[in-house]
């Protein structure tokens, strides 16, 4: 039963600091919005920090995690940009809060929390890079640099967290692909095809 209730107090959480900001949202509309006296919602949580700490953890965790999967697979490096993004957008889709806030809130983290994050985001685009390298050494990439390409990468999945809707009219999969060619256009080698291949 504490289990949910915690997966409530972080679901309104994510609820509130996307509509209304991290500094604009307190303790009492959380403890309001999950039914809850404000000292009974620090038998929870110590924090409305440690909510946003769970909140950063949970989305570049996710993101990392699937990358992990994707740079590990045996198939080439052009094919695992496009499911990188792939990945990524749809993550940005199906946690749409979560990222939202993890995008729009980082300045509201104490300057330890921050480093944290910021080595969370090295590791998910030092993975970008190693796959970026791997195409250039293998010539299906032109040589570009590969530190900047991952963050324009990583930027432009994020992106959507500020358009995208459920009921628009490209899904996350038409999205990716759609970012796919955009970045697999930008990064091929001259003269060579933009079609990918496994």
């Amino acid at each position: 039963m504490a289990v949910n209730r915690e997966q409530e107090i972080m679901a309104s959480a994510v609820r509130l600091f996307r509509e209304k900001g991290y500094h604009g949202t307190s303790m009492q509309d959380i403890a309001d919005a999950v039914g809850l006296q404000k000292g009974s919602l620090y038998y929870y949580i110590g924090s409305k920090e440690e909510l946003l700490v769970k909140i950063f953890d949970d989305a570049v965790s996710t993101l990392v995690t699937d990358l992990e999967k994707v740079a590990a697979q045996p198939v080439s490096a052009r094919t695992k940009l496009e499911r990188a993004i792939l990945a990524h957008v749809e993550t940005v889709a199906r946690r749409l809060g979560e990222l939202t806030i993890f995008t729009r809130e980082t300045h509201a983290l104490s300057p330890d929390q921050r480093q944290v994050v910021r080595q969370s985001r090295r590791r998910y685009t030092g993975l970008l890079e190693r796959i970026l390298s791997q195409g250039v050494a293998a010539g299906e990439f032109r040589p570009v640099d590969v530190r900047l390409t991952a963050l324009a990468v990583f930027g432009l999945c994020n992106s959507i967290y500020q358009w995208y809707s459920p009921e628009g009219r490209s899904g996350p999969e038409e999205i990716a692909s759609h970012f796919a060619q955009i970045v697999l256009e930008g990064v091929r080698p001259e003269g060579g095809s933009s079609h990918s291949r496994a």
